[in-house]
């Protein structure tokens, strides 16, 4: 057991971390009842919190192995998770490695996007030519397993920690799709996943076929050497592929935005809440592809910087959104570092589209529903790809 100065010690330390990651301020009072004072009706009283360590280093039948280290990791967590929002969350400093991995670089794992949606995990999107998908994964299957342990209250985090590891392994999800009459073990083979910007290609004679599988930093450079491409090409007109696309970074959204708007045009509303002021995110590209016909393709895969991409065609150009309604992840999250590698990732604001329609929690309704069977994906068939480009040739 802890003495009362290795006790007063680690109570510094856990009072530090919780008062500067969640307040940014915080005071010291005493060992056994400690309250801060915040700008509400009542100050929050930490008695509990101590009364019930105490309560552990006095009865635990294995004192020795309570971590310290663990107990503050713990409490932070349990703070963001009070919240109820999926998307504010706690990384420890290996949680906060792999996060920096997301969106740049490659790592091992299967490859697949994943998010909470009505409380409950869920796969936003396979990425192409990784283990997931191969297994057959699709976007808006739900996850009730992670080798064995129930996921129904994981955080995205933890979800992650369990499903990545190293190349050669193997994990074991329990799955359930709408249409299926019980969930589904699905034995995945984790690779190296090396994660793709875009591609494109021409079709029907004339149309640029182009499909953004992430707004990753590469993007950018990657589109305007497509973009350059296709001004140079026999294409007339433009199929946009946004499907299994789970977002991405805001600014690359809003540069991709700009070869299809005129500048100044907006591409999308940051709300932080009542009361206070938006801020706009306008386009300032060169607008070199807005002369061509378009249409979008989106699905339950296509999420965040997607939607936002999306939204901003559709409200300022009349574009059709063809496929199933996106994902609905509309809304901003700042990282902040802490000490010791750890990190804070807080919601701050939610998304509008150009018009002043919410994303969060809602998604983009396509103008024309199509859906993907798995007959459908079993005969390699692709009747929203079919139906955009049935669209696009009566457009001129």
């Amino acid at each position: 057991m802890l003495n009362f100065y290795a006790k007063k010690a680690l109570y510094y330390i856990i009072l530090f971390i919780l008062f500067t990651g969640f307040f940014g301020l915080g005071v010291w009072v005493g060992v056994n009842k400690i309250a801060y004072n915040v700008p509400q009706p009542q100050a929050i009283d930490f008695s509990l919190f101590w009364e019930a360590y105490n309560k552990l280093q006095e009865n635990f039948i294995s004192p020795e192995k309570i971590d310290n280290q663990k107990v503050v990791f713990g409490a932070i967590e349990g703070m963001t998770k009070s919240l109820g929002d999926p998307y504010t969350s706690f990384f420890n400093p290996d949680q906060a490695k792999r996060f920096q991995q997301d969106l740049s670089g490659s790592f091992e794992g299967i490859g697949v996007e994943i998010g909470v949606k009505k409380e409950t995990l869920t796969v936003i999107a396979p990425l192409p030519g990784t283990p997931g998908e191969k297994a057959g994964l699709k976007p808006g299957d739900l996850i009730l397993k992670i080798n064995g342990a129930d996921a129904t209250n994981m955080t995205t985090e933890e979800a992650v920690s369990l499903i990545r590891g190293k190349k050669g392994t193997t994990v074991i999800l329990s799955m359930f799709r709408e249409g299926w009459l019980s969930a589904k073990d699905i034995t995945i083979t984790r690779e190296t996943i090396k994660i793709p910007s875009m591609e494109w290609k021409l079709k029907d004679g004339d149309v640029a076929y182009i499909h953004i599988y992430q707004f990753d930093e590469v993007l950018p450079s990657d589109f305007r050497k497509a973009s350059l491409e296709i001004l140079s090409s026999p294409a007339k007109k433009i199929v946009l592929d946004l499907r299994g696309n789970p977002g991405g970074y805001l600014e690359v959204s809003q540069q991709i935005a700009g070869w299809f708007l005129q500048p100044g045009q907006i591409v999308t509303i940051e709300n932080f809440g009542k009361d206070k002021e938006q801020k706009l995110y306008k386009s300032d590209g060169n607008a070199n592809l807005e002369s061509y016909p378009l249409v979008v393709l989106i699905d339950q895969g296509s999420a965040s910087a997607s939607e936002i991409l999306a939204g901003a065609l559709r409200d300022n150009r009349g574009i059709k959104l063809i496929g199933e309604k996106s994902f609905g992840k509309g809304s901003v999250q700042t990282v902040i570092n802490l000490k010791g590698g750890s990190s804070l990732k807080v919601t701050i604001a939610k998304w509008l589209t150009p018009k002043g329609n919410s994303i969060s929690e809602v998604g983009l309704e396509p103008d024309i529903k199509i859906s993907i069977t798995d007959k459908d994906i079993e005969a390699k068939k692709d009747p929203q790809l079919d139906k955009a480009l049935e669209i696009i040739s009566n457009l001129q």
